[in-house]
């Protein structure tokens, strides 16, 4: 009898192509359910996960489920995944999913965050996991310009061009930038974002944070719908996957 299973991970994603399964390449999905498929003895097993995240990504809370025959208790899944994951997978907990759960379609939002570090002088040690950016940054522009991304609003210019969905309309719930020493963190809530959406909300209000962008450009940048309006894209060592909300 097959139960599901919901899974919470966390990896560095430094050294992947990304989550999603791609010929040649390593990805979080693929050692995944190669150690799955290990587990069951040779049967495929697939994982789906609550979205994609592109190479260099982390996540602190990623969510999959996954269907399984072998009774296995909570506990005891585990360690048997990790006595075989690589050590930049890590899994924190697995549970009996209710019945008809799906990881992607039954999550109501997702929160990310963003580090930046603002350091004169390079960072060895966190340059796989914080964003090097030596500009002075006006913190209270940037904290205003975020004002007007928060709410529903049609995200076109705010994601990638290669952005396949035809529906850009997305609810941003919070938005915090705080300052601690070096550190500038970036926190984004929403009920879903677009290919690329928070590198690039992070790349324009650290504009706007240099004085090349005022915070009332956002009105204009989301009005136009074209991403050629907004910023840069920020860097993806920065960036995690930090809570899926269900």
């Amino acid at each position: 009898m097959m139960q599901r299973f919901i899974c919470t991970i966390s990896y560095d994603g430094t050294l992947f192509s990304g989550y999603q399964v791609q010929p040649n390449k390593r990805t979080v999905q693929s050692e995944i359910e190669a150690v799955l498929t290990k587990l069951h003895k040779g049967s495929h097993i697939r994982i789906t996960a609550s979205g994609r995240t592109d190479a260099g990504v982390h996540a602190r809370g990623q969510v999959i489920h996954f269907d399984s025959p072998l009774q296995i208790p909570e506990d005891r899944w585990v360690k048997a995944l990790h006595s075989l994951l690589p050590d930049d997978i890590a899994v924190q907990r697995v549970e009996k999913a209710p019945p008809g759960f799906h990881a992607r379609f039954d999550a109501s939002g997702k929160e990310y965050r963003y580090f930046v570090n603002l350091a004169d002088s390079k960072d060895p040690f966190t340059r796989h996991y914080q964003y090097q950016y030596g500009y002075p940054l006006d913190i209270v522009q940037m904290k205003a310009a975020a004002a007007y991304l928060v709410g529903t609003h049609d995200f076109t210019s705010f994601c990638s061009a290669k952005t396949e969905v035809e529906d850009r309309v997305r609810t941003i719930s919070m938005i915090t930038i705080e300052r601690d020493g070096d550190l500038l963190t970036f926190r984004f809530a929403g009920n879903g974002f677009l290919y690329n959406m928070v590198r690039i909300l992070v790349g324009t209000l650290l504009e706007t944070g240099r004085g090349l962008r005022q915070p009332s450009d956002m009105e204009s940048i989301l009005a136009g719908k074209d991403r050629s309006l907004a910023g840069k894209t920020a860097a993806a060592h920065g960036l995690y996957l930090w809570e899926v909300f269900y």
